[in-house]
């Protein structure tokens, strides 16, 4: 009973310090009713591009700031390669072959990938960009505006939940999606490909995140698969 009650109270703990509340509608909420959206990024080689699409990209990135009256977050994860649907599907066209030449082959292909991958630890980089909205952020005048230690005081003790009503929820998402198509096309227009999050990217981003060992294991099932308790 008593490691029961340890175990509950150190993930009540955990959560305490977690500014996530919930993830709806491709979109993240904040205990302090904030939203937030994530894009994933393309990456482009800036190096190998001709001086005049360098060029083009330092301007489209200029404008895209520019236009913006909100501010973003750019992160970066780096994860080791993970090859195992790749695998997968030539295991599958191995299978569809008849040339018993050509399974030999596509057989030493794999070993060698795997191999390739097991002795050289390759890791794959993703670029994501953070799209916020606040809700009384157009409204909030300098007076207002949260102060250094106001925040500070945020950061370790996030564990108040402001609830948030369905009209709410509509009325804040709606400024979003604004300002998510205002990055998108700012982002397009340089060349990068782009792409929302959904529901179920949101949460193995971070469970992928929190549980980076566990992840290389342990896949997350599909969010229709698991039974949700709904507000």
């Amino acid at each position: 009973m008593k490691n029961k009650k340890s175990k509950s109270k150190k993930i009540a703990s955990t959560q305490k310090y977690l500014f996530l509340s919930n993830i709806r509608d491709d979109v993240l909420v904040f205990k302090n009713q904030g939203l937030r959206a994530v894009l994933m990024v393309s990456a482009v080689n800036f190096a190998l591009k001709g001086e005049d699409e360098q060029q083009s990209i330092v301007q489209g990135y200029i404008s895209l700031i520019n236009s913006l009256d909100f501010p973003i977050q750019i992160s970066m994860q780096s994860r080791k390669l993970d090859i195992d649907n790749y695998v997968q599907r030539l295991d599958e066209r191995a299978k569809a072959i008849d040339n018993e030449l050509l399974k030999i082959q596509l057989d030493s292909y794999k070993k060698f990938i795997v191999e390739l991958l097991t002795i050289g630890e390759i890791m794959s980089k993703k670029f994501y960009l953070i799209v916020p909205y606040e809700p009384g952020s157009k409204r909030r005048s300098g007076s207002q505006k949260k102060t250094f230690l106001n925040r500070f005081s945020e950061v370790f003790s996030p564990g108040n939940v402001l609830t948030m009503n369905k009209k709410t929820f509509d009325e804040y998402k709606s400024e979003l999606e604004r300002r998510v198509a205002v990055v998108e096309t700012g982002l397009q227009s340089m060349g990068l490909g782009v792409l929302r999050l959904d529901t179920q990217s949101l949460i193995e981003l971070f469970y992928n995140s929190y549980n980076p060992v566990t992840s290389e294991f342990e896949r997350m099932k599909d969010i229709n698969d698991l039974q949700l308790e709904m507000d």
